[in-house]
């Protein structure tokens, strides 16, 4: 590498060092580490500790932000998420959104906004950049864990003890302690781009020991690579290739990181099968043939493209609906649909087309795609001390957006968060112009902080804070469904439930789906069903309707659980084809009426006496529907 040989004395102390460190294995190491979950949500408590960290790895960089001047907040990257949270904001004013559900949301993207304002204020230079250092030092403690995690799910299931090492959850692959194995797949190979960046660092600052670092590189490459093939995740197998294409491109790489990045494919390829005899030695399962060789080889995701294709072509302009695509999609009829219950589109683009319209979606993913080019730029035009972090960054934003063509991985905490910070570092890099500028006028701003000092520390603050107090608020709802041995009735619990802010919709779907009478919580399903709806669900929100006299909607519901064959549906089901019913219940007709999911929206879907019953009934108990 060419770059410019900073002195001793600029290269950050051993403790600042440290200090960076830490801070980024509270953002990034202990949400993916983390094994230990509480019900309602497997992720919940990864997602708290993630904000919590980046909350801790913000302040940092509002203290240490640089000087005024030397960087420009990432414009476009923030004019798309602010049209996201517009997006978010009018789908929560105008009620089809439910607040527990809409606040998350928005909480979600004011953070990842804070991050990728804070990478574009720090230094990110090869020689003395310690954020960024310290980011790709915990990607990699926090990825080599993961694989020793995977080896034991593997090959030592039953010494996974689901609070400290995750249970395996998909036979033949591994997902770590993210449970998914194509996130443990991301996490692997984002960890293998930051191990890049750690040796071309150390390099730059001409560390000792170049011969047992060589050693060290090449031993953690094959590592993570080892563990993205026991995920046998086809997206991985596509960032495999995008890495090696970094090796071949970049000229600036040094020998060894070049041609080890080129000969990944091989280095996969390699360990795969040798994963593959060893499995087929041992009677092990691994899922490596049989991912590949699916007679659905994109695992329904082209039945549910197509779906969101047509919900599309029908609400062209304004979309469905901000965090409304499950409800929309459930409720239209598709009868070849997918039979799984999706609450994404795995593919970003189209999930923004279809809940935003395509004018609004075009507008989003035209600002990201401007930021996305200028990333490019500066991975060319940066200054040589900007450019690994620059291009480093770049490979893991788009290896991440790999991911979302295929996944949904940006709605975790634990990716959203490092994907913006990535995003800003990529358009943060300085140019020799920057540069010049900044040392003309350092003497005038050397006593005057970054502007953005005081809106990065009060938003660290206000993400630690809203970490810890999400765990409280979540705690409300936990307790109907892991009730202690001294936990009160049922009853009291939802009820308490009911008082969460973020979570509140837990509480609804046991309401209604554990009432003797579902259509006593009619108010309780206008919230329920936006989370995401599934057969029980749906069986509740039926009869609620049936029992309401509503037996167009009650028929209309029943003949959209029927197109996903779900047990619980064909048991629904079960005296339609009994001879000895007569006469057949409500289910067994379709509806008289053409009807759309927008039919089942608000109060008005059946009417506010309906609802101010059931709200009643909350106040007194014993009250019932009629039948």
């Amino acid at each position: 590498m060419h770059l410019n040989h900073h002195p001793a004395a600029d290269r950050p102390s051993t403790a600042t060092l440290s200090a960076w460190t830490v801070a980024a294995c509270l953002a990034v190491g202990v949400p993916v580490l983390l094994a230990f979950n509480l019900s309602p949500s497997s992720t919940f408590l990864n997602q708290a500790a993630a904000l919590a960290g980046w909350g801790v790895f913000i302040g940092m960089a509002g203290i240490d932000a640089r000087r005024d001047g030397a960087s420009k907040p990432p414009r476009w990257l923030i004019l798309s998420l602010g049209l996201m949270l517009a997006a978010c904001g009018a789908a929560l004013a105008g009620g089809a959104l439910p607040p527990s559900l809409a606040w998350s949301a928005i909480g979600m993207l004011l953070a990842a906004l804070l991050a990728a304002v804070a990478a574009a204020q720090l230094d990110v230079s090869v020689t003395t950049g310690a954020p960024f250092r310290g980011l790709c030092l915990a990607l990699q403690v926090a990825a080599l864990a993961s694989v020793a995690i995977a080896v034991v799910q593997y090959f030592f299931p039953g010494l996974a003890d689901g609070d400290l090492i995750a249970r395996p959850t998909s036979p033949g692959r591994v997902g770590a302690n993210l449970r998914q194995p194509n996130h443990l797949s991301s996490l692997l190979l984002a960890a293998l781009a930051a191990t890049v960046w750690l040796r071309e660092a150390a390099l730059a600052r001409q560390a000792s020991g170049a011969r047992l670092r060589e050693v060290a590189f090449v031993a953690a490459v094959v590592a993570l690579a080892f563990g993205t093939v026991l995920t046998v995740s086809r997206t991985g197998i596509v960032c495999i290739l995008l890495l090696a294409g970094w090796g071949l491109v970049d000229r600036r790489l040094s020998r060894l990181s070049r041609g080890v990045l080129a000969l990944l494919p091989v280095i996969f390829a390699a360990l795969w099968f040798a994963v593959d005899a060893w499995s087929a030695a041992q009677a092990h399962a691994f899922a490596g043939d049989s991912q590949l060789h699916k007679s659905d080889l994109s695992s329904s995701r082209f039945g549910i493209w197509s779906n969101t294709l047509d919900l599309i072509r029908a609400h062209p302009w304004t979309g469905v609906g901000w965090g409304e695509f499950n409800f929309a999609w459930t409720l239209t009829p598709f009868p070849g649909r997918p039979i799984a219950f999706f609450d994404h589109t795995h593919n970003l683009p189209l999930q923004f087309a279809v809940e935003m319209g395509l004018p609004l979606a075009a507008l989003v993913l035209g600002l990201l795609l401007v930021a996305l080019g200028l990333a490019v730029r500066k991975a060319v035009v940066a200054i040589p001390e900007d450019l690994p972090a620059v291009r480093c960054s770049l490979v893991m934003v788009l290896m991440m957006g790999v991911h979302s063509l295929l996944e949904y991985p940006l709605w975790y905490a634990y990716f959203l968060l490092p994907t913006a910070f990535a995003f800003g570092v990529a358009l943060s890099g300085r140019e020799a112009r920057d540069v010049a500028a900044q040392a003309e006028a350092e003497a005038a701003r050397s006593a005057r902080p970054s502007r953005l000092r005081p809106a990065l520390l009060a938003g660290s603050v206000l993400l630690v804070a809203g970490a810890v107090w999400s765990v409280y608020d979540y705690w409300k709802v936990v307790q109907i469904f892991a009730p202690g041995d001294d936990a009160p009735s049922l009853e009291a619990r939802i009820a308490t439930g009911r008082t969460s802010v973020l979570f509140r919709h837990h509480a609804e779907y046991a309401a209604v789906t554990m009432a003797p009478n579902p259509s006593t919580e009619m108010a309780g399903f206008a919230i329920a069903t936006h989370y995401l709806l599934d057969a029980r669900l749906m069986t509740a929100w039926s009869k609620a309707y049936a029992e309401l006299g509503d037996l167009d909607r009650a028929r209309y519901l029943a003949q959209r659980l029927k197109e996903f064959r779900h047990p619980l549906g064909n048991a629904f089901f079960e005296p339609c084809n009994d001879p000895s019913v007569a006469p057949k219940p409500f289910q067994c007709t379709p509806p008289s009426r053409a009807l759309t999911f927008e039919d089942f929206r608000g109060p008005g879907a059946v009417g506010a006496r309906a609802v101010e019953n059931s709200l009643s009934s909350r106040r007194t108990p014993g009250t019932t529907a009629s039948q």
